[in-house]
């Protein structure tokens, strides 16, 4: 199996599975584990442990953290090559809903290299400027 996890600070990990629930559905491949205020890096460490524990060698991660370079992130891939799943997972930084949604729905379409492309290539395609149009107030003066 494929499995994609979320790793963030403070909530943002499960509010973002939250979000993918509404538009994919519960899913069991899907895991969020965020480094609460007040908790070690440590402990951290040892709730993503038990988080990923039905993850076997046979499986594979797609790992999504909000920073890259964050100790959510950085503690979740040691806990990752801990386990010795290094080689089959990828991680991201910098996720975001249309990125994290690509990766959910597109993960079993694809190889892992292949979906790491298609997914940060989603993520840059989404990001853009919502452009308002013009207001009525500034129509009416046009009058």
């Amino acid at each position: 199996m494929k499995y994609v996890i979320l790793v963030s600070h403070g909530h943002f990990a499960s509010g973002l599975a939250n979000a993918l629930g509404m538009l994919a559905g519960d899913r069991k491949d899907l895991i969020a584990c965020g480094l609460e205020d007040g908790k070690s890096a440590d402990q951290f460490a040892i709730e993503f442990g038990k988080a990923i524990e039905p993850i076997t060698d046979q499986d594979e991660i797609l790992m999504l953290g909000d920073i890259l370079g964050g100790s959510p992130l950085t503690t979740a891939a040691n806990v990752i090559s801990e386990k010795g799943l290094a080689a089959k997972t990828r991680a991201i930084g910098g996720m975001n809903l249309p990125l994290a949604l690509t990766a959910l729905l597109m993960k079993d379409a694809m190889d892992l290299d292949a979906l790491k492309e298609s997914i940060l290539m989603e993520a840059k395609e989404a990001m853009k400027e919502f452009a308002f149009a013009a207001s009525d107030e500034d129509d009416e003066e046009d009058v």
